[in-house]
This record gives C-alpha cells, sequence and structure tokens, in this order.
C-alpha cells in the first residue's frame, strides 16, 4: 500500500439545497452518510476527498470543515488487526492448494 495519498473526511454545509446540487453536479465527492438539514435551513453532510479536492469544494455559500485524516484514522485501525486464524487450532495444517509446510 503506498503511503503517497491522503483521504480527507470533511464536513461540507451549503447554504441551500440549489447550491448543494451543484456543488454535487460539479465536484461528485464521495460522500458519506445522509445529507443533515440544519435549523438555519443550511445543508451538511460529510464526504471523502483528496486535500486537493476538499479546496475545490469551497465556494459561495458552501463551507468546507476537515473533520479527520481518514487514511491515518484507517492506518491506525489496522494496526488493532490481529495475525493469522484465532479460530483455528494451533497444530492446524494448512489446506488448500499452496505448498504445506509446518513452521518450527
Amino acid at each position: 500500500m503506498s503511503s503517497e495519498y491522503t483521504i480527507l473526511r470533511v464536513r461540507v454545509t451549503a447554504k441551500d439545497a440549489d447550491t448543494l446540487r451543484a456543488l454535487l453536479r460539479d465536484s461528485r465527492p464521495d460522500v458519506g452518510g445522509r445529507v443533515r438539514q440544519n435549523e438555519d435551513g443550511s445543508l451538511t453532510m460529510d464526504a471523502y476527498v483528496s486535500p486537493e479536492q476538499g479546496e475545490a469544494l469551497a465556494r459561495d455559500g458552501v463551507y468546507v470543515e476537515t473533520v479527520e485524516d481518514a487514511t491515518a484514522t484507517g492506518r491506525a485501525r489496522q494496526t488493532e488487526v490481529g495475525e493469522g486464524d484465532r479460530f483455528a487450532p494451533e497444530d492446524a495444517v494448512p489446506q488448500g492448494l499452496a505448498l504445506k509446510v509446518r513452521d518450527s
């Protein structure tokens, strides 16, 4: 896996539905979750974008807030994942079409 890319989770708030529709039509960001309507009538959604795409989302009537570096969060979660098959018996021999070699 290359460490040369970064994906950010950003919160996008548009002043109204027409502004949000135009943003989605022009930018086509990877949207995460549902669009929420705020008390003032503005609309908010989360999106997953590169830093450059995040900057490009900001325009008249649109506020973009970076919530987190989703790439860093994902890498941190991967360190929590264990190795091997925790359900296999300790003396199990691998099955399948590969070479079967026992560790000594």
